[in-house]
């Protein structure tokens, strides 16, 4: 209203002066550096990817107590065996197992129900994974959910083999090997050993297979209950094994007589399986008191070793029994 003397009328600010900061807020005009990786920044879901992956890596670690004895891998400190068949055997064989793996959501029967008995018994450390996680630890291998890791295998001394036999009371019967180095061959003649009771396989050190993953699978578990010797020179432990009484006899497609009519078969003896290209080696063909051979049809040039040794051992079996 006119001459309202109560009315404000438009009234300029002064401004405000603030006082300097004097540095106080420095450290905000700074920048905060380089942006950390994403598998750094907790937040992050590659973070968490690699937290798992590390902690899958530890626990596949090798127990440091593991004194002895694997198919995944081998590596210097342990190995993994891998099959259901395989795994249950080794864990009755009171094999030292360090870990025990079985795949999520896995179908069940009577086998891993016993492993499952088994590992809880004997206290083993039992870790659920995944089958990705198994293909990996395996090579890829077939192993039915089911995995152990063990320390390396322990190899007995050649003399170890006929001290078992005469313990057993029985006449000695070992399979050796000569430049078999296919590690499935050799667990074809551990199976077939176990099955028709010899007493061990003997294997050079050099340019043989040894007792693997592989090994272990093909054996179905008769790694566990079959000893295996290494010789370092095969051909001169032969010779010591012909003085302590024992018969050599090697397989050969060109021997003199057949496994059918195997000589020394109730004798103490040695089988020599050579290689399933070149056969066997000139030192070990001149420490053999025979050759025999398998009759196969024309077309057929070789039987491989573990099938050369089945047949052999079943002979011996069935000479010893007539």
């Amino acid at each position: 209203m006119a001459g309202n003397s109560k009315r404000r009328g438009a009234v300029r600010k002064a401004p405000k002066h603030t006082a300097g900061s004097g540095g106080r807020s420095r450290q905000a005009l700074e920048g905060r550096g380089p942006t950390p990786k994403a598998e750094d920044r907790e937040y992050h879901a590659a973070h968490k990817r690699k937290a798992a992956a590390d902690a899958r890596a530890a626990t596949s670690k090798p127990s440091s107590s593991a004194t002895r004895r694997p198919s995944t891998r081998r590596t210097a400190t342990h190995e993994i065996v891998s099959g259901r068949n395989s795994v249950l055997e080794a864990m009755r064989a009171g094999v030292p197992v360090t870990t025990v793996y079985i795949a999520s959501r896995i179908e069940q029967d009577d086998r891993t129900r016993e492993i499952l008995k088994l590992a809880s018994e004997t206290h083993r450390p039992l870790l659920e994974v995944g089958r990705l996680e198994l293909d990996r630890m395996t090579d890829g291998a077939v192993h039915q959910g089911v995995a152990i890791q063990v320390p390396p295998y322990a190899y007995a001394d050649p003399d170890d083999l006929l001290d078992a036999a005469a313990s057993d009371e029985q006449p000695a019967l070992v399979v050796a090997l000569d430049g078999v180095t296919d590690p499935r061959n050799l667990g074809a003649v551990l199976r077939s050993a176990g099955a028709f009771g010899a007493h061990g396989v003997l294997v050079p050190e050099r340019r043989s297979a040894g007792v693997t993953a592989a090994a272990w699978k093909v054996s179905a578990g008769a790694a566990a209950r079959v000893p295996v010797a290494r010789a370092t020179n095969l051909a001169r432990t032969l010779s010591e094994y012909r003085k302590a009484g024992v018969f050599v006899v090697g397989l050969d497609g060109h021997g003199d007589t057949t496994v059918g009519q195997l000589p020394f078969a109730g004798d103490p003896l040695v089988l020599v399986v050579g290689s399933e290209g070149k056969g066997l080696s000139r030192l070990v063909r001149e420490q053999c008191d025979a050759i025999a051979a398998i009759p196969i049809a024309s077309a057929v040039e070789s039987l491989n070793a573990g099938v050369a040794a089945g047949i052999a051992l079943y002979e011996v079996a069935r000479l010893r029994s007539a």
